[in-house]
């Protein structure tokens, strides 16, 4: 197949076609397709002002196409000789304009995708051009609108805008088959695994959900003979990622394609030629054909965490893409005796040369990020550097009776309602937008190297996010372990309406992707890491960011990012 489409997005198979010039486009099955659909869109909104035009033509939808040819083709004055129903539609030749630009907005609009097949040689391009083919891709598409344009004004644009029109993603695809033909893993032998991944941002997509409800269950039966005939792996492709120390892949349907692309700005991408045979650590399957809700399992067996998502647009969030891969690793985690963190981790280098890494923990919307964003801001230049080791879920390791703290992400899942006003435009370069316009609108961005994150930081200073209550001191510290622990396994927060839940709520440890599944064991590993922090000296707190109170949405943070820098200001603080 050398296409496919929906009304949300466009794949393009350039292996089995490619349009090299305007003809080519126009020509292609894909291109009417696409203009069906926006005749429909068109007719569905009842958009007056270009629908009378529209209907001049018998047949829109084949005859506006044989118009777009000749006017790459003919002047205008010749190809109103040919048709009475040409004539009248170039006699509104302004009105012809705004239709052409509405299609142009319609296609831009689309999540647009084309890949190619590793060393393809059979009617498209070799894997060598991918790059290139892209490239050139983009130049036809604006090339074919930029054409048909001029000759419907008569003149040339006076400004020219070279906007991304081609593909808002190139894939490179090849096949992976690391299990063997008798393993009961081999049903997702067909899948295609991407070796290369090209974006272009800024990335803005939309999806069915806005916010993600629930955690993942663990179960104890064997899902994959019942999965082995409810996943047609021709249909999804798979990303290879290290989540923290664990080799992942995940195979996501073609219809989630967006919340498969984003992970390149969350999860560091292993290329194929670095774990060609391997068997994973954990296995995702995002958009499998069954009636049940997400699950998780531990294939004791093969020793791999195995997560399944069903084929539903209650999934389609990239939150539901991201939290099971976390489930499954901090359980894994756990597992192996290390302790699983939601919160954010950094590691501050001020300007006297002394560096200090912190942690602060809190479930979702508890204020982590938007508290560091303003130490940033507030401490300026008195800060070297701030490298943010994760953003949302990391590990403590126990590493000759010291903690140190790990990520698992190389990128950031942030919360733009929280943030500064100037934020996102910092980052639209590299950023994954995610309805922008809405609330609890989203952006991914990569702040870290893998090698960044998995380097080990030794523990300075370890705080639980409290957004909730109104105190005039905005950092205070545990005095014992008990008292830590206690606010710390409780994980209270306002919700802000970032999950299903609102109110004040309160979630085990403040991380329902991991220790809720296994809370017993995470008893043990919480009183082993607490006592060690304290019999070390090490600094264990509540830092009160006010991120759920009204008004405080903005000065919470500040504020807590002030205390906060007072005491990695303060040589003599008992940090130290």
């Amino acid at each position: 197949m050398d296409f496919i489409t929906n009304q949300r997005q466009v794949i393009l198979n350039f292996s089995e076609r490619y349009c090299k010039n305007e003809i080519e486009v126009l020509n292609s099955q894909c291109f009417k397709d696409v203009w069906g659909k926006f005749l429909d869109h068109i007719y569905k909104v009842e958009k007056q002002d270009v629908l009378h035009i529209i209907e001049i033509l018998p047949n829109p939808k084949k005859d506006y196409i044989i118009l777009f040819k000749l006017l790459l083709e003919f002047e205008l004055s010749e190809i109103k000789k040919l048709s009475l129903h040409f004539k009248r539609i170039l006699d509104h030749n302004d009105i012809l304009y705004e239709l052409i630009e509405n299609f142009y907005d319609y296609w831009r609009r689309l999540e647009r995708y084309g890949f190619i097949y590793s060393r393809s040689r059979i009617g498209g391009v070799e894997s060598a051009s991918f790059t290139a083919v892209m490239n050139q891709f983009t130049n036809v598409i604006l090339n074919t609108y930029r054409s048909i344009c001029h000759k419907v004004l008569g003149e040339g644009f006076s400004i020219y805008r070279s906007l991304p029109a081609g593909v808002n993603a190139g894939l490179m695809i090849s096949k992976h088959n690391w299990m063997g033909k008798d393993s009961k893993y081999s049903f997702l032998s067909k899948s295609a695994v991407l070796e290369q991944v090209l974006i272009r941002p800024p990335f803005i997509t939309y999806s069915a959900k806005n916010k993600r409800t629930g955690t993942y269950p663990e179960i104890f039966d064997d899902p994959l003979p019942m999965l082995s005939s409810k996943v047609k792996a021709d249909e999804y492709y798979c990303y290879s990622a290290k989540v923290g120390s664990a080799l992942a892949y995940v195979y996501f349907h073609r219809d989630f394609l967006a919340q498969g692309i984003t992970l390149c700005n969350l999860f560091e991408f292993v290329p194929l030629y670095k774990c060609s045979g391997q068997k994973p650590d954990l296995l995702y399957i995002f958009g499998a054909d069954i009636e049940e809700e997400s699950f998780f399992y531990h294939d004791k067996e093969e020793d791999i965490y195995l997560g399944v998502a069903p084929h539903s647009r209650s999934v389609d969030y990239f939150g539901y893409m991201k939290k099971m891969l976390l489930t499954l690793y901090n359980v894994k985690m756990i597992d192996n005796g290390n302790l699983p963190l939601h919160g954010a981790c950094v590691s501050i280098t001020m300007k006297s040369g002394e560096t200090k890494n912190v942690v602060i923990i809190g479930d979702s919307g508890a204020g982590k990020s938007e508290s560091l964003e303003a130490l940033s801001e507030y401490a300026g230049d008195q800060i070297s550097s701030q490298l943010t080791v994760f953003d949302d879920m990391g590990t403590f390791k126990l590493i000759d009776g010291e903690i140190y703290a790990y990520g698992t992400e190389i990128g950031a899942f942030v919360r733009l309602d929280d943030m500064s006003s100037g934020y996102a435009y910092r980052e639209m370069d590299r950023a994954i937008f995610m309805n922008p316009d809405k609330i609890n609108s989203r952006l991914v961005v990569p702040v870290a190297t893998y090698a960044q994150i998995m380097k080990g930081y030794k523990v300075d200073m370890v705080l639980y996010a409290n957004n909730y209550e109104d105190v005039e001191n905005q950092l205070k510290q545990f005095q014992n372990e008990k008292e830590a622990v206690n606010t710390f396994i409780r994980g209270a927060r306002y919700a802000k309406g970032t999950t299903q839940e609102v109110g004040l709520v309160e979630s085990f440890f403040a991380n329902p992707f991991g220790p809720v599944q296994r809370q017993e064991q995470t008893k043990v590993l919480l009183d082993l890491y607490f006592k060690n922090l304290f019999a070390n000296h090490i600094f264990v707190g509540e830092l009160y960011t006010k991120l759920g109170i009204l008004g405080c949405q903005q000065d919470g943070p500040r504020g807590a990012a002030e205390k906060l820098f007072e005491i990695l200001e303060n040589k003599n603080s008992t940090m130290s």
